[in-house]
């Protein structure tokens, strides 16, 4: 890819400033390009495809993506989306009346509807960390959370990357103060993979799961489930399928379940390494150099735009990754997406705990321009 025309590898349309990344990704046309290729051959021959070719398909997959987030392939098993991975840990898992799920108040509210599902199944509470925003620092963000911790605390769920607020928050330092009391960490990573650099194996979760549509440009139904061999035992797919009573002892039970639930189109898993490939190749540096200057300039124009509104930062730079957010306190606020939509700028404006904020994301398709766009809207709105 040519730097001068990154976004013409997108078939984003070119009348829509588009910084919204964040919510459902974009994928590059040559990603689109191999999804249509492997459409075609499962079409050609859909027994063979399914019966002979696609196992060998989802190891190389799954091999790529190992290789990616530092993870024994051995551990990881594909689903359509975060969500789904994070409800499939919470469906396999048993607590007890009085048992207590501990998440944060930055929560993403489909992972912690999930998570009160659970609760209310087993009898078990949700307890909330409330982890202040805005922030100063990422101590902070621990010892909330470690706050909350009691003798009944059984799992924690938390965001790598929140979805309302755009923090990173301190996994590594949190997971290993809570394996100290043999407590579980489900991470939701749906922001993670393709924006910050991951090694799974290092980090020492028991369960993360991310998107590969998102930030690492995968077609949309790509994602992973991360589970440490110590506990894959317990964790069974939503679908139960033929993967339940196979007898087959070339492969892992975890895989047999998890990569057979049913006919569906495997293809957004199997572009998962061509994702990976494109978007490497468009900077020589490769993958770092990518989030490297994604977050640069998320980092600028969150600065040109805390300037426009002339508000504070609500958290430090070591925060953030290649999305930010920007508090908006103007009485207009409630209008403010629809308004910016009039004008073909697409941003996400949030309600979030009597909070307005406007979150900004930055990739590759992405110009220091289309957020100049932005800070000339809110000014006109404004009537400034």
């Amino acid at each position: 890819m040519s730097k001068s025309n990154w976004r013409d590898h997108w078939s984003l349309d070119p009348d829509i400033t588009f910084l919204n990344h964040g919510s459902f990704g974009a994928c590059p046309k040559q990603v689109m390009e191999q999804q249509q290729q492997l459409r075609a051959q499962l079409e050609q021959e859909p027994v063979r495809f399914f019966e002979l070719a696609l196992e060998p398909l989802l190891e190389t997959a799954r091999l790529e993506l190992g290789a990616f987030v530092g993870a024994d392939p051995a551990q990881l098993a594909f689903v359509p989306n975060a969500t789904t991975g994070v409800n499939t840990v919470l469906r396999s898992l048993k607590f007890q009346p009085g048992d207590e799920l501990l998440t944060t108040n930055h929560e993403y509210n489909a992972s912690r509807n999930a998570l009160e599902f659970a609760a209310a199944a087993s009898g078990a509470k949700v307890t909330v960390a409330e982890v202040p925003f805005p922030v100063q620092s990422d101590a902070e963000i621990t010892t909330a959370v470690l706050y909350r911790v009691s003798a009944k605390t059984r799992l924690v769920l938390i965001d790598h990357v929140t979805s309302q607020t755009a923090l990173i928050f301190p996994l590594q330092a949190l997971i290993q103060q809570l394996a100290l009391q043999n407590i579980d960490v489900l991470v939701d990573g749906a922001h993670a993979p393709g924006m910050i650099s991951l090694n799974l194996n290092e980090l020492g979760a028991a369960y993360y799961t991310g998107n590969c549509h998102k930030w690492l440009c995968a077609p949309k139904g790509a994602a992973f489930l991360y589970v440490r061999p110590d506990r894959q035992a317990q964790i069974r797919p939503l679908v139960i399928s033929h993967g339940a009573n196979s007898p087959r002892t070339d492969r892992s039970r975890f895989h047999l379940e998890f990569d057979w639930v049913g006919t569906a189109d495997p293809s957004p898993y199997l572009c998962i390494p061509a994702a990976i490939q494109v978007v490497a190749a468009t900077l020589p540096g490769g993958w770092p150099a990518v989030m490297a200057r994604n977050r640069a300039l998320v980092l600028a124009m969150r600065g040109l735009l805390y300037q426009q509104l002339q508000v504070e930062p609500p958290c430090p730079d070591a925060l953030i990754g290649s999305m930010a957010v920007i508090p908006y306190r103007d009485q207009n606020a409630a209008q403010l997406q629809a308004k910016l939509f009039e004008q073909q700028i697409v941003v996400p404006v949030i309600l979030w705990q009597d909070q307005w904020l406007i979150r900004i994301s930055a990739h590759l398709h992405n110009q220091p321009l289309d957020y100049g766009i932005l800070a000339d809207a809110l000014r006109q709105i404004a009537g400034r």
